[in-house]
């Protein structure tokens, strides 16, 4: 599974930006998405999931209830759909993909397997 992903830009507090993730290599039946960020001197840490074959949702509770995860089937892209963002959302954000044979919860860079190179968001204040 290659990931690609996308949409990261400079934006002012409050703001929105859409994140994408394309997938290619195979289909994502059954695979975990998530998506990580990663602020500059700090760890990578868990933002949002989803089950592609359910689309069954998890997020960070920083985050709760002004992002969004979705995924295009026919596209095979998962989409993170971020608003009123602070500047505490500033980090490198990257997809990753979790076969289904995986251990590990949504929310544990270790149980996934394939990751996108990152795209840097930038809010201003």
């Amino acid at each position: 599974v290659q990931l690609q992903a996308s949409g990261g830009g400079l934006v002012e507090a409050g703001g929105s930006l859409t994140l994408s993730c394309a997938a290619s290599g195979r289909t994502l039946n059954n695979y975990i998405i998530g998506w990580f960020r990663q602020a500059p001197g700090k760890e990578r840490n868990f933002v949002a999931a989803i089950m592609w074959n359910r689309a069954i949702t998890s997020y960070a509770d920083s985050v709760r209830g002004r992002f969004t995860i979705s995924r295009d089937n026919a596209k095979n892209t998962v989409y993170l759909q971020m608003n009123s963002l602070t500047p505490e959302d500033t980090a490198v954000y990257y997809c990753a993909a979790s076969p289904p044979d995986r251990r590990g919860s949504y929310s544990d860079t270790n149980k996934y397997q394939y990751w996108g190179q990152g795209t840097l968001v930038t809010v201003s204040s």
